[in-house]
Formats: C-alpha cells, structure tokens, sequence
C-alpha cells in the first residue's frame, strides 16, 4: 500500500511470537494484493477498470466491507472523506513527482469522474456498481488502517494480546507492553511542539504535509485532496485522531483534515469514542482543536 508495515508484539515464547507475526504479516500482504492501487494486478483495479458499465461486479468480502465502511464515512462527514477520488489524485501524484500544478481542465475532468453517491451496493449478492465510466477506487485515506485492524485479530487468534502495528502512521493498539498502562506515542504539533500521549487498545492515525505535498509559486499543498475542489490543502498543519479501530482513526484523519475545525466539530458527534486534535494555520494564525488531552 505504498507503505512500510510493523509488528511489535510481547509473547511468552518466540515460537508463537514468529508464528503470529508471519501469519499477520501474510494477511497485510493478501490484503495489499487485493486493495493497493499501486498494483495493475490488484482487486480494486480490476474493479475500476469495469467503471461505467451498468454492470453489478461481485467483489471479495474484504473489498465490500472496506468500501462499505468508506461509504458510511462519507455519508456522515458530507464527503470530507471520499474513496471514489482516484482519478484526482493520479493527477496530484503526477504533479507533486513532476513539480508542476495541474490546470483547471485537468482538476474538472478528474472531479467529474469522482463523488462516493456513485458507487452502489448490493449486499445480498456482496456485489458493486460504479455508475461513471472512468471513475477509480483510491482506498488509501483508509487502507492501511483496514490492514492494521486485520493483523491484530490475527495476532489475538494467537493469543497475543500486547502489541502494536505500525502501518504507514497508522496505529492499532493492542495492550501496552508489559509492566505498562499503555503505548507511549509521540505527537509533533507540525512546529516546534512534541506531546506524548499514552493509550491501549484504540487506533490512531496522524496526517500532515510533513514529508508529502506540492511546492508551488510560494504555496505548499497537502498529498491530501479536497473532494470538493480537487485541490490539495492549504492551510492543514497536523491531524491526529484516536478511535475505537484503526480503520475508522485512518479515514477521519483524512475527513477531519480536510473538514477544518468549524465543520469538524459537527462532524464529531456522529462519531462516538473519537477524539481529535487538529492544528492548522491561516494568515500565519496557528489554530488548535484538541480533545485527546
């Protein structure tokens, strides 16, 4: 998925510490094969590429529920976050490798091919539609915290139960290592600040422009894209978000990233047990949304 994954886990012999960590390490990888959009041989690409045909296309389980969940998401953050942005952040990719800015008629022409109300489901036969040919399935804004979630069932089917994966940024917490309440993590405010919080048992995801964004006449935009304007964002310092699973902390993230703090104050109430704490700057004003402390 286009990023580093690991495991650490406390266990009472390395046999089953080894046996446990390969297993967990195998079901990412079947899931990378299946979700990542950077593999021509993936699932998800398969599915895209039958964009625009009326056809209802049977998908595995793991697809129908990582998209079921993305579609709930989306729902309840009126499109912050958004699997259907593909086309959209092909040509972000392209533009942050290359160095340039894409023009209007590009962003336009990759947006009309976007919007999560045109994937359809169909339970009943786990099957789905992409109503609009073109459109592409980006599952990265949740991917890696999917993977994460998965490696620990796997890990527990074990009986492992101190560990912790580190997919990409992206955090699940099993219980803290032994002797402790919980994992110690470090939080950069994306300035000078460094927080350390410590939780067990939650997911936890962290997104900025740190290391990926484009520099442009002077501006400095986020990897992470507007559905709204195809636009990567301009004023996002940091988020972290701290959730029940990783899945859910991945793609609010995303969501409250791109929502601000205004519009992500609503968003929070439709989604119990989350705290957050957004940084992000205008006009060389830092504003702070914290309630993880």
């Amino acid at each position: 998925m286009g990023s580093p994954f690991r495991i650490i886990i406390y266990s009472g012999d390395d046999s089953t510490a080894n046996k446990a960590a390969q297993s967990a390490f195998k079901r990412i990888e079947d899931l990378n094969a299946l979700l990542s959009d950077y593999r021509d041989d993936s699932e998800i690409n398969a599915v895209s590429a039958q964009s625009g045909t009326d056809k209802w296309i049977p998908v595995s389980k793991d697809l129908f529920d990582i998209l079921f969940i993305s579609d709930d998401i989306s729902k309840k953050t009126s499109g912050a976050f958004d699997a259907t942005l593909g086309p959209i952040v092909q040509e972000w990719r392209r533009a942050t490798r290359k160095g340039y800015f894409p023009d209007e008629d590009l962003i336009k022409n990759a947006l009309d091919k976007t919007g999560y109300q045109k994937v359809k489901f169909d339970k009943k036969t786990q099957s789905i539609q992409l109503k609009d040919k073109g459109m592409r399935l980006d599952i990265g804004g949740l991917g890696k915290g999917y993977a994460a979630d998965e490696a620990v069932k796997v890990l527990k089917s074990y009986g492992i139960k101190s560990g912790m994966i580190d997919a990409g940024g992206k955090l699940a917490l099993m219980d803290g290592p032994p002797g402790e309440k919980g994992w110690k993590i470090l939080i950069s405010s994306g300035r000078d600040s460094i927080e350390t919080i410590e939780y067990s048992n939650v997911g936890m995801a962290t997104s900025g422009p740190t290391y990926r964004y484009l520099e442009y006449d002077g501006k400095r935009y986020s990897h992470i894209v507007d559905p709204k304007t195809g636009i990567g964002l301009l004023y996002h310092v940091r988020t972290t978000v701290i959730s029940p699973t990783s899945v859910e902390a991945d793609a609010l993230a995303t969501a409250f990233s791109v929502s601000g703090i205004k519009e992500g104050k609503r968003y929070l109430k439709r989604f119990p047990n989350n705290k957050v704490w957004l940084v992000e700057t205008k006009d060389n004003k830092i504003q702070t949304w914290n309630t993880i402390k």
